[in-house]
């Protein structure tokens, strides 16, 4: 395939396979001006071969909806893809060698950035102390974010950089940092990265998103995430360099603020808790490791407040909530903001819930009740699932095997909305599908199919765009070509067929993630009608 990138070109693909619901057998699709103009049969695409700029032989390759990632931290992706990444690390050792290593071959670096340590998985059973870090490090400045980013271990250097944390809570000399003291390390280590190095990070990211046929991502950013500059910075690229979508959320309790940053919504990591792996997950009973129930950072009466001032400003509200007292918290909160400003206005502004993990019957049914989205990481159960994971270390077995219940979101006409959390989790829009898909827990599995639609169509709907995330007339022509075996359907009780011309199936074909398979690989992907990526030697 020759790369061509002109939004406003008559492109003719044929010779595939369409993933379409306006024809189910579709082998071929017309764009133009940027928006799908026709999908159909092989035999019915001669009518435009001759009135378009370019033909395209799909040579039996699949097409579908670019994936939409619903949960991205694009800066921190980016730093991850060209900085330090210790998600691979089999061993404490092996980490501190890696952190020697980076420290080594980066000698002009202000500041040395680091991701994706987890104790849980080494024997040691313990993160990197400060001294073994100032060691590794010659005695420079470093951040390491544990996998979640809600703890990190840091140098004396860096602690240097920022005095004052040490009488912040969630600083306990010697243990992991926390909460506000580790907000403000976060913050201080980000603002040594230069102007440069961001702008590296934005496209390090993007690219990688684009590769993966990803063309719309999510960015949750906040003051406590990330800064206004670098915000502003990736909106600003997104919108002037060819690459995926970028729909912005700002995290803070400041509607004035979002609107000024040009985000959808004072949302995304808007934190009424934190996270499980870091004991900060707010909980009703403790966790089975620590004799506490973790952290809150917001009540019900600022969720209200919140959600009452973003419905009134037309901005989306949206929390981070992962423990059962968070959830309960953001429910409480809704339904407080509902008597308030009425539950049809808060229904019809699509707030979100980021995570949602710790979910029970009756918040499930709030949600629907609500019109919540249920922006969520199908790869955190594939990560920390199982009797032996990381869930089940620090809430049991019994609690862990609650977690994730897509299915009953489903059942209960939740909107669910997938992503990543980057770099929580890698970008692998098919490997979320298949987590989905096959999740740890056998009752809260749901189909192939209304996985790929939580991971495209879902996340359009998420920010309010019902009519894009589907290759029908008149839709954004954002999609991706697909090397890929043979295609199936899938029900939701798991049983496949193989993929049938019986016409009254009347549904499309999408591939087999059995647990071994490989996934498909992505060919090109277009944004807009503009290419953004093509495999090399395609």
């Amino acid at each position: 395939m020759n790369e061509r990138s002109a939004s406003q070109q008559t492109v003719l693909l044929r010779r595939g396979e369409v993933h379409s619901p306006a024809d189910p057998f579709a082998t071929a699709m017309v764009v133009e001006r940027g928006q799908v103009a026709w999908v159909g049969s092989e035999g019915a695409a001669d009518a435009f071969a001759d009135g378009v700029d370019e033909v395209v032989d799909l040579d039996g390759a699949l097409v579908t909806p670019a994936f939409t990632d619903a949960h991205v931290h694009t800066t921190a992706t980016g730093l991850a893809l060209t900085g330090l990444d210790l998600s691979g690390a089999p061993s404490l050792a092996a980490a501190l060698t890696l952190v020697r290593d980076f420290a080594a071959a980066r000698p002009d670096d202000r500041i040395l950035l680091g991701h994706g340590w987890d104790a849980a998985r080494w024997p040691e059973r313990r993160a990197p102390r400060r001294d073994e870090l100032d060691e590794a490090t010659g005695g420079r400045p470093l951040y390491l974010s544990r996998i979640d980013v809600h703890s990190a271990v840091v140098t004396t250097a860096l602690l240097d950089l920022a005095p004052g944390v040490r009488g912040k809570a969630g600083f306990i000399d010697g243990e992991p940092l926390a909460r506000d003291a580790h907000h403000v390390l976060r913050a201080a280590a980000y603002a040594a990265v230069t102007t440069a190095q961001r702008t590296e990070a934005h496209r390090a990211a993007l690219a990688h998103a684009a590769s993966l046929g990803i063309g719309s991502v999510h960015e949750c950013a906040g003051p406590e995430i990330s800064s206004e500059d670098d915000f502003t910075g990736l909106l600003g690229l997104a919108a002037q360099e060819p690459g995926p979508r970028v729909v912005g959320y700002w995290a803070q309790q400041n509607v004035d603020t979002a609107r000024r940053l040009g985000a959808v919504g004072a949302a995304g990591d808007l934190f009424v808790d934190g996270s499980i792996g870091s004991h900060t997950a707010c909980l009703h009973e403790p966790y089975a490791d620590a004799a506490h129930t973790g952290t809150a950072y917001l009540d019900a009466a600022a969720v209200a407040a919140h959600v009452v001032a973003c419905t009134e400003s037309g901005l989306q509200a949206g929390f981070h909530a992962i423990g059962d007292a968070a959830v309960v918290a953001v429910v409480e909160g809704m339904r407080a903001a509902a008597e308030q400003v009425g539950l049809a206005r808060i229904r019809a502004a699509r707030h979100r819930v980021e995570h949602a993990e710790m979910l029970t019957p009756e918040t499930v049914a709030a949600f629907a009740e609500l019109g919540l989205t249920a922006s969520v990481q199908p790869a955190f159960d594939a990560l920390w699932g199982g009797d032996d994971g990381m869930y089940a270390q620090r809430l049991g077995v019994e609690r862990a095997h609650t977690l994730n219940p897509f299915a009953a979101l489903l059942r209960s006409g939740v909107p669910l909305a997938f992503g990543s959390d980057s770099p929580v989790t890698p970008l692998d829009p098919w490997g979320t599908v298949r987590a989905a898909a096959f999740h740890r827990t056998p009752e809260h599995r749901v189909s192939v199919r209304a996985a790929f639609t939580a991971h495209t169509r879902g996340g359009w709907r998420a920010i309010g765009r019902d009519d894009a995330g589907v290759l029908v007339p008149g839709a954004p022509a954002d999609y991706a070509v697909w090397r890929t075996d043979e295609l199936i359907v899938q029900a939701p009780d798991d049983r496949v067929a193989r993929w049938s011309t019986d016409p009254r199936s009347g549904t499309p074909g999408l591939p087999d993630l059995s647990p071994g398979t490989d996934l498909p690989v992505c060919l090109r992907t277009v944004v807009g009608g503009r290419t953004v990526f093509v495999r090399p030697g395609e």
